[in-house]
């Protein structure tokens, strides 16, 4: 493919897990249409288990959202039987581990020759196929500046320490540029000292320190330390390098979506008054029981607030393959529905977050503090209350 000025346009491949983390390949689709933008060519390569239900619905819903973009899958890996299937982490890295073959290939194949290879933080074990091809090879780190510094750290901590962070419960970890966390608050793969996922952080913090850059969906002004410390290398183990630190975010479309394609939510947000309606949103991996469901719906009740609140099946009740819709009179209250008629309104699964945060009636955000959720929130400036399940949000 050319630009407008004849010259062949650079290839850049971006390589991220199919499936189970949909904020990722979201954020990646984003960034892959900011490079597009700059006048490259730009393929996402999928890896892990292509071949499953919801990787195929996200290749062919981003392929129509972002036209500019390629999308590759490659062939499916099957599961290995050596990582628990509740180990999500684990699962993820192993999964685009086993995919490296296929991507070696797609690469030597690939036309134009790649100028640049992008990596998804669980692909960091394909950077020693960059390596091994020649290609300049950069890290995608979906969440935070800060969450970016903790984890370069990570192996200082980890050398430091003698006993499985879980032991030291109670204690606040310190690393450069960010608070004080407390240790009970870190990803849950960082506390057991001689688990998998652990060592595959730590693997991950050198793998980043032997690519070409970093590149990290957020931007200085709302992280301005944690970014100064990673720049000065005060993050890196001593003999390791610090690449550079390229802060590109926030991605997000901010334009709203055609009429014809609407959210009725956004309807009735344009019936309420302004700064009045609490959203209720938990991400693709945010699902409460059947009896939290219902306190949540109590809780709202009285409060006598407005609000638009996502709704999801509970964990467990799908049997595979994409989550279907709750059955909202079996999860929610007698009544509840009838009662909070107009001043409430419950979505089945999904909304369109960024319209919904970017709506004049809404003026408050109870959220799982999923870094999208936290960027889409600043950018629409809408105050949050934090509720954080899990990974790097608490």
């Amino acid at each position: 493919m050319a630009s407008h000025d004849g010259k062949a346009k650079k290839h850049v491949v971006i390589y991220a897990p199919a499936s189970m983390m949909n904020s990722h390949l979201f954020s990646t689709a984003e960034l892959g249409e900011l490079l597009a933008g700059h006048g490259l060519e730009v393929t996402v390569a999928l890896g892990g288990r292509t071949d499953d239900e919801a990787a195929g619905s996200f290749a062919d819903g981003a392929a129509a959202a972002h036209p500019e973009l390629s999308f590759r899958r490659l062939p499916s890996v099957t599961r290995p039987r050596d990582v628990p299937a509740h180990d999500y982490v684990a699962l993820t890295f192993d999964l685009v581990r086993a995919s490296n073959s296929d991507l070696r290939e797609f690469l030597r194949a690939a036309s134009p020759s790649p100028a640049a290879l992008v990596l998804d933080f669980f692909g960091g074990s394909a950077v020693d196929v960059g390596a091994e091809l020649g290609i300049p090879t950069y890290f995608f780190f979906t969440s935070s500046i800060s969450g970016l510094a903790e984890l370069l750290y990570h192996p200082v901590i980890h050398e430091r320490t003698t006993v499985s962070l879980r032991d030291l419960c109670g204690e606040r970890l310190h690393a450069p540029g960010i608070p004080g966390i407390p240790v009970e608050d870190l990803p849950a793969a960082y506390l057991d000292r001689d688990s998998l996922g652990n060592r595959l952080f730590l693997a991950l913090s050198e793998q980043m320190c032997n690519s070409h850059g970093l590149i990290v969906n957020s931007f200085r002004s709302l992280e301005p330390r944690a970014t100064d410390a990673i720049v000065s290398g005060l993050c890196t183990p001593p003999g390791r390098r610090t690449p550079p630190l390229h802060c590109v975010g926030p991605l997000m479309k901010l334009d709203a979506e055609p009429g014809a394609n609407r959210h009725e939510c956004l309807a009735w947000l344009d019936a309420q008054p302004d700064a009045s309606v609490v959203f209720l949103c938990f991400g693709t991996m945010g699902r409460f029981s059947a009896e939290q469901t219902g306190q949540v719906a109590r809780g709202l009740e009285v409060s006598g607030q407005r609000f638009l609140w996502v709704v999801r099946r509970p964990p467990g009740e799908d049997g595979g393959g994409k989550p279907a819709d709750p059955d909202l009179d079996a999860l929610l209250p007698d009544g509840f529905l009838a009662r909070t008629e107009g001043k409430g309104l419950v979505v089945r699964s999904w909304a369109p977050q960024r319209e919904v945060l970017a709506h004049v009636a809404v003026g408050g955000f109870v959220t799982h503090c999923g870094w999208n959720s936290v960027l889409e929130a600043i950018v629409g400036g809408v105050p949050m209350l934090a509720w954080p399940m899990y990974a790097k949000q608490r």
